[in-house]
């Protein structure tokens, strides 16, 4: 019979053995950063101001917290979201998934391409890039995974620096998907 000691030390062996024999992996993120829209191409900036005039639509009376989303589709065609608040608060919906579900909905066979998300709020200064929610980078993760073409994401910082990044995989590299579930 073990005293309570030995649970100890035995428990204590055993997490040291597994320590010893897990194999450490390590994810490689690549994305590139520019200080201003003027380094960018003018189809990067064009989409950049897109998500701007995208701020507009924005329905944010609770956070003050606006985000436009703008979609460069195969098609040519450029899609506007953005972010709808409800008081009920999980009710709302963030600027990406207004504008992939409009994609969705309205050009169910064209590919998206790029987009550009930025927010502005009249509460405090952003200084840096907004980043897309878990939701929205898994909506966006399966949009590419149905049309088996990444999309390019630029997070851009109304006068400041943008963050360009090629590929979901990069932004949630342990992205849900279950083959199990496909058509």
């Amino acid at each position: 019979m073990f005293k309570s000691r030995d649970k100890i030390v035995v428990n204590l062996l055993l997490e040291n053995y597994v320590c010893l024999n897990m194999d450490q992996k390590n994810f490689v993120v690549s994305y590139q950063t520019f200080k201003s829209l003027n380094e960018l191409s003018a189809s990067d900036q064009e989409l950049c101001l897109k998500a701007e005039e995208a701020l507009k639509s924005s329905y944010s009376p609770y956070s003050n917290f606006k985000v436009g989303a703008a979609l460069k589709l195969s098609n040519k065609q450029l899609v506007l979201g953005s972010n709808q608040e409800n008081v009920a608060y999980p009710s709302g919906l963030c600027a990406e998934r207004v504008a992939l579900f409009t994609v969705g909905a309205a050009y169910p066979e064209a590919a998206v391409q790029a987009m550009a998300i930025t927010a502005k709020s009249s509460n405090f200064v952003i200084q840096k890039p907004v980043t897309s929610c878990g939701a929205c980078l898994q909506v966006m993760a399966e949009f590419e995974q149905k049309q088996k073409q990444e999309i390019e994401v630029l997070f851009y910082c109304i006068g400041g620096e943008i963050i360009k990044v090629k590929g979901i995989k990069n932004l949630l590299p342990f992205v849900f998907v279950e083959e199990r579930l496909e058509r």
